[in-house]
């Protein structure tokens, strides 16, 4: 991959070295994903933690609750932060100090024992640490830009969400069969003990020194962008003046594209409900379909390799036929298979449909950080990545709401499926009337 700077203003190819190295960011990033928000600490929340909690609400009630809380709170700060990131040219120091936040709350984890009482204590935890992390994706999604070329982004995009993948994956191996396989009072090769959950709590800890390890590479390798100069005071704005300025590059944007006004508005639905489905996929695994809750991590091994090789194929059909076939494609298939969720029951069903699930989320997440990268105005990529972020995030907080609403109006853990449904479909909607970028299919 040799340097250079093509004439579309789309960045610096640089080398396989930095590549790679903004891919670990992801391998590590997937620590989070994969032990916190999906397949272990929230599994032991809603099963173990909660299982006695007293009251009408259960623990995944109150779960989709606190991830709704939280998505709002990173729609009130996205903003903020975006702006101030790309103004004062401190991409890579607030990615390393989301990050190490990240790692401490994960890492803090550990006091959650196996008692009702202490489920508070995991919601906020799990709340707070989903509010960084998801604010660290806002200066590492924006480092794309320098990590490939027009020609090679939906490539390079698809590798760095097949290394989270693969990392979840890993990550998942080592956790299961040493901390979480087997009976009795110990358990897994290491022989931890089960008693107050400490070794599914020792698998966080875990989580937490892998991310905090493969978050280093991308901070050594890839270097930082100077101030965009767009707007000299952003940095110093308060908040009230940081949303001012977001009004004002709306409006600029309204005026010179609307399209990319458009697709801002529909990435920010599909990509919550994508958000949604691997959020809620364990707890549903356990308590709807009847699968272990440690088996639920063999689910996903699987669920990560089959997510991660639709991830680096779809990259090469983004490159050929463009982001919006692909994203169009992978949600109808996801509205289809949930469909099919919502009336099968028990674990082979689950696994089958499941895994068909999960083989169109990672074509749909990288897509979605291509199809913008490819209509952004020469010399706003700065601007548009932040923009991306906000109204990403602006929305985060509706699939876990509605999981929840929809999990307590019908008293039943299966009707939150409806809820994820909902928002992908309303993506799906938007994102048709959304004009593909030049050249490529689906227009």
């Amino acid at each position: 991959m040799s340097a250079h700077t093509d004439a579309a203003g789309i960045g610096e190819a640089t080398s396989r070295r930095q590549v790679f190295a903004w891919g670990m960011w992801d391998f590590g990033s997937s620590a989070y994903h994969a032990v916190v928000l999906t397949f272990v600490f929230s599994v032991y929340l809603t099963d173990a933690v909660g299982d006695d909690l007293p009251g009408s609400m259960s623990a995944s009630t109150w779960l989709g609750w606190a991830l709704g809380i939280s998505g709002f709170f990173i729609a009130v700060t996205a903003p903020v932060s975006g702006q101030r990131y790309d103004a004062a040219g401190r991409r890579k120091r607030s990615l390393a100090v989301l990050s190490y936040a990240g790692v401490a709350l994960m890492a803090a984890m550990v006091f959650v024992r196996d008692d009702y009482h202490y489920l508070w204590l995991g919601l906020v935890l799990l709340g707070v640490s989903s509010v960084v992390v998801e604010l660290a994706q806002v200066p590492y999604n924006a480092m794309l830009r320098q990590v490939s070329t027009e020609e090679n982004m939906g490539r390079v995009s698809g590798l760095g969400w097949a290394m989270g993948y693969f990392g979840g994956l890993l990550l998942l191996l080592l956790g299961y069969f040493g901390f979480i396989a087997g009976d009795g009072d110990t358990r897994g090769f290491l022989g931890v003990s089960t008693e107050g959950g400490l070794n599914i709590r020792l698998v966080v800890v875990a989580a937490a020194v892998w991310f905090a390890v493969f978050a280093v590479p991308v901070l050594l390798a890839v270097p930082e962008v100077p101030p965009t100069g767009a707007d000299p005071g952003a940095e110093r704005a308060g908040i009230v003046q940081s949303y001012r300025v977001l009004l004002r590059d709306l409006r600029e944007l309204w005026a010179m594209d609307r399209r990319t006004v458009g697709y801002l508005g529909a990435s920010a639905l599909f990509r919550d409900g994508l958000a949604g489905v691997f959020t809620f996929g364990a707890v549903l695994a356990v308590n709807v379909y009847g699968i272990d809750a440690a088996d639920v991590l063999l689910f996903g091994v699987a669920a990560n390799v089959v997510s991660a090789l639709g991830a680096l194929v779809a990259g090469r059909f983004d490159d050929r036929v463009g982001p919006k076939a692909v994203i169009v494609a992978s949600l109808a298939a996801m509205m289809a298979v949930g469909v099919v969720l919502l009336v099968v029951s028990g674990p082979l069903m689950f696994w089958i449909f499941g895994l068909l699930l999960c083989l169109f989320v990672g074509p749909a997440q990288s897509s979605a950080r291509t199809f913008l990268a490819r209509i952004t105005p020469a010399g706003r990529e700065g601007q548009m990545f932040g923009l991306y972020a906000t109204s990403g995030r602006a929305v985060s907080f509706l699939a876990p709401t509605l999981f929840g609403l929809f999990a307590w109006t019908f008293d039943a853990d299966r009707a939150g499926i409806a809820g994820l449904l909902v928002v992908l479909g309303a993506g799906l909607a938007a994102l048709l009337a959304v004009r593909a970028p030049e050249g490529q299919s689906l227009k």
